[in-house]
C-alpha cells in the first residue's frame, strides 16, 4: 500500500511525498528523481524493491505536488532531504538517485555522510567533458528536420500546451536505445512529467556548473558509504566512458545495462530489477 504525506520545511515550503512498503523496516530507501525541474517519475522503479525496504519518493520543491515560488539553490534542496529524513524518523537512508538525482545524492553525501547508509547512482553523475559526446550522439540520432524543429520550439517563450509536449518529446526521445519505442516513451513522459519548472532547471543548472562535482570528487570519495554502485545504460547518449572513469576514480563497481539508454528500467526492466534487488538486499539485509 502506498501512503502519501505533505511535510512543511523550515522555510515554509511544503513537500509532497509517498512511501511504499513496510515503514517499520530500516533503513528506508529514498529515491531522488532527475530534472531538475521535473516531478517524481520513479514509481515503477520503487515497486521493484518495495518488498525489501520501505521506499520513499518526493516531488522536489517547485514541482507538481510541492509548489513553491522562490530562488532554488542546491544547498536548500540538500536541506529538504535532511528535513524529510527527520520527518520519516530515519537516522540514515539508502539513496537511489537517477540523472540529476545522482548529483543531489552526491551533494547530500558531502553534507551528511553519516546519514547515507548506501547509495546507487543511476545514469550519473556525469563529470568531465561529457557534454561534447552527448551532443554529438543526440545529433546522430535526430534528423536535421527534427533538430531544426527543436531549435525553433526552444526559441519560443509562448509555447502552447501541444508545443511544450512536442519540445519535450524531441528533447527526450534520443535518451533511449530503441528510437521507435523511445519516441513513445518520450511522448508519454512529456505529457505526464509536467509542468516543467524551467526556472528551477536554469537556476540549479547554473549553480551546478559554477560549483561542479568534478572539483569535489576526492572529497566525496572520502565520505562515501561502504556500499556504492554506479549503474548506466550502455546506449545512453551521455557517454558511458564518463561513468567508467568515475567508477575507477572512486574504486566502486559500475553495472552496465546493455541495450538500454538513460532510463534503463524501461528497456531492460528485468536486468535493472535484479541489480537493484541484489544491492538493496546486501545493504539492508534479508
Amino acid at each position: 500500500m502506498e501512503t502519501e504525506g505533505l511535510t512543511s520545511m523550515t522555510d515554509g515550503a511544503r513537500i509532497r511525498w509517498t512511501v511504499l512498503g513496510d515503514t517499520t523496516r530500516t533503513p528506508p530507501v529514498v529515491m531522488l528523481h532527475g530534472g531538475p525541474g521535473l516531478p517524481d517519475y520513479l514509481g515503477d522503479v520503487a515497486r521493484m524493491i518495495a518488498d525489501l525496504a520501505p521506499v520513499y519518493r518526493y516531488d522536489q520543491r517547485g514541482t507538481r505536488g510541492s509548489p513553491w515560488q522562490g530562488r532554488h539553490t542546491l544547498s536548500r534542496h540538500v536541506d529538504d532531504l535532511a528535513e524529510l529524513l527527520v520527518r520519516w524518523g530515519a537516522a540514515e537512508a539508502l539513496l537511489i538517485g537517477h540523472s540529476y538525482g545522482t548529483d543531489l545524492a552526491s551533494r547530500f553525501c558531502l553534507a551528511h555522510p553519516d546519514r547515507v547508509a548506501a547509495m546507487v547512482l543511476m545514469c550519473g553523475p556525469f563529470v568531465g567533458d561529457w557534454r561534447t559526446g552527448d551532443r554529438a550522439e543526440r545529433d546522430r540520432r535526430m534528423s536535421a528536420a527534427r533538430q531544426e524543429r527543436l531549435r525553433a520550439l526552444e526559441r519560443r517563450s509562448d509555447r502552447t500546451e501541444s508545443q511544450e509536449v512536442e519540445l519535450l518529446t524531441l528533447s527526450w526521445f534520443t535518451d533511449h536505445a530503441d528510437p521507435e519505442r523511445g519516441w513513445d516513451w518520450a511522448a508519454q513522459g512529456a505529457r505526464q512529467r509536467r509542468p516543467v519548472n524551467w526556472a528551477m532547471n536554469s537556476e540549479l543548472g547554473t549553480e551546478g556548473r559554477a560549483d561542479p562535482l568534478d572539483a569535489r570528487l576526492d572529497e566525496l570519495r572520502a565520505c562515501l558509504p561502504t556500499r556504492v554502485e554506479l549503474l548506466g545504460g550502455a546506449r545512453d547518449p551521455r557517454p558511458l566512458s564518463a561513468l567508467e572513469s568515475l567508477a575507477l576514480r572512486w574504486n566502486v563497481p559500475l553495472r552496465r545495462i546493455d541495450d538500454a539508454g538513460h532510463e534503463p528500467w524501461l528497456e531492460q526492466p528485468d536486468t535493472v530489477r535484479d541489480h537493484l534487488r541484489a544491492f538493496v538486499r546486501g545493504a539492508v539485509g534479508p
